[in-house]
């Protein structure tokens, strides 16, 4: 610790093995990733940020980059590394008169939301109420407004970061342009230090419609048919509309099916448009036409504070058999040895995602309209392995019949990850790379 604070101006408060409070500073919200960094950096303003950023490079020592801490294979964190956690970092300022709101990059969803939402605007925000904003922007930025507005990152105006050499510099159309591209889907850790994001904000609405729909005690064959008329709706769905469909096998209820999602819209309206879903046999549904933040704070509300999960996600592509349903439905119906919870899960995208082309930000897979998740959550950690393996295993299939995989759904095994996460843009990615990072100061598993 002396020999920290002797070499480094820094602020913030410092974190190592010698506090008490290392232990809780150092997990992640995946709890089944248990790592010992030598320090954490609780940085408290971009000053901060560059002492710390200055002092690995010249100490030559290992850093990983924390806002929120949700990197699903916890690359926010690692052994014998600091950590400059930029997680205190949480000034927002907006304007008003040109509907723009800046942001530090600790900033999570709730906050963001409680702060836009409470003078009336919605934003295209994530699901999960402490994600960091940055993170979440960074890979993409999925949501349930992205299909009306575009993913988070389509609403960036502008970025400030600290670069290899400990400077500080802006991202923009204008400004940097080429970075601008580049941190927009692949920016996650890559290169630089993000302190703070601009974004436009959307117009000011009153009210939004929030709903479920759950099917209880599902069969495989059953659960096909959702996923079949789930694909049909999003070939020509209103793009005020979007959700996030889980089939699942848990401890408590077994088998079943759970939608959530948000219509900019009224009730009655909504209930045209879900009418294939509706009619369904075992459909209970439930609408609450309410202010944005309200539908917002339930959604959030279902999230649990961390877990210990294994989980990735990769872009559809195609419309699919029945056959092809039944396969995928078919591999929850059994879950892994000490499984809580296992899903396959559908995040719509499509709409307003799909409105910029592949090209014109490094997010690359613009035309899927949904992304396929799955996931197993546990408990006790002796059954990680069992969990992990069931995971591959039913990968294995989805990869079949899909393309690419989603960078904020990281996954550790996957060969090959740039062209994976980045499709068609990893050769400009790597020479943008070059430019700002030419040193590979950022780099860490899975990192350009």
């Amino acid at each position: 610790m002396m020999r920290l604070t002797k070499d480094l101006c820094f602020n913030g408060e410092i974190v190592t093995p010698n506090n008490i409070e290392y232990e809780e500073d150092r997990q992640v919200w995946n709890r089944s990733i248990q790592k010992y960094p030598i320090a954490i950096l609780y940085c408290t303003s971009r000053e901060d940020v560059v002492s710390a950023l200055r002092f690995c490079i010249i100490k030559n020592i290992n850093f990983r980059i924390r806002s929120g801490g949700h990197n699903y294979e916890g690359y926010s964190i690692g052994d014998n590394v600091i950590v400059i956690d930029v997680s205190r970092m949480k000034k927002i300022i907006i304007n008003e008169l040109n509907n723009t709101v800046r942001i530090e990059s600790g900033v999570q969803n709730n906050e963001l939301y409680e702060y836009v939402g409470t003078r009336g605007y919605p934003f295209p925000g994530g699901t999960c109420p402490t994600v960091g904003v940055a993170g979440y922007t960074l890979g993409g930025g999925w949501g349930l407004s992205c299909r009306l507005f575009g993913l988070g990152l389509d609403n960036v105006v502008e970025f400030e970061l600290v670069d290899y050499r400990g400077k500080i510099i802006i991202a923009n159309r204008d400004c940097n342009s080429d970075l601008f591209w580049a941190l927009r889907g692949a920016g996650g850790g890559n290169f630089g230090i993000v302190t703070s994001l601009t974004f436009r904000l959307p117009p000011k609405l009153n009210k939004v419609t929030l709903f479920t729909i759950y099917y209880p005690n599902t069969t495989a064959l059953e659960q096909a048919n959702i996923m079949n008329v789930f694909q049909d709706l999003y070939q020509t769905l209103d793009r005020r509309v979007n959700m996030r469909t889980s089939f699942y096998n848990s401890e408590d209820e077994g088998v079943a099916a759970f939608i959530i999602g948000l219509f900019y819209g009224d009730i009655k309206e909504l209930t045209k448009i879900l009418k294939p879903l509706l009619v369904l046999p075992k459909a209970k549904s439930n609408f609450e036409y309410t202010t944005f933040i309200n539908a917002i704070k339930k959604v959030e509300a279902i999230y649990p504070d961390s877990e210990k999960f294994k989980s990735t996600g990769r872009f559809e592509n195609r419309i699919y058999s029945k056959g092809e349903l039944l396969k995928l439905a078919s591999s929850i119906q059994h879950k892994p040895i000490g499984s809580v919870y296992a899903a396959i899960t559908f995040y719509g995208l499509g709409g307003a995602v799909k409105d910029k082309g592949k090209h014109e930000t490094a997010f690359y897979y613009r035309d899927s309209n949904y992304i396929i998740g799955i996931q197993s959550v546990w408990e006790n950690s002796i059954f990680a392995e069992e969990n992990k393996e069931w995971v591959a295993s039913r990968l294995n299939y989805i990869k079949m019949i899909t393309d690419g995989s989603f960078v904020n759904f990281p996954y550790s095994p996957l060969r090959n990850y740039e062209k994976e996460y980045y499709g068609g843009n990893v050769c400009r990615l790597k020479e943008v790379n070059e430019k700002y990072d030419p040193f590979n100061i950022f780099n860490y598993l899975q990192s350009i």
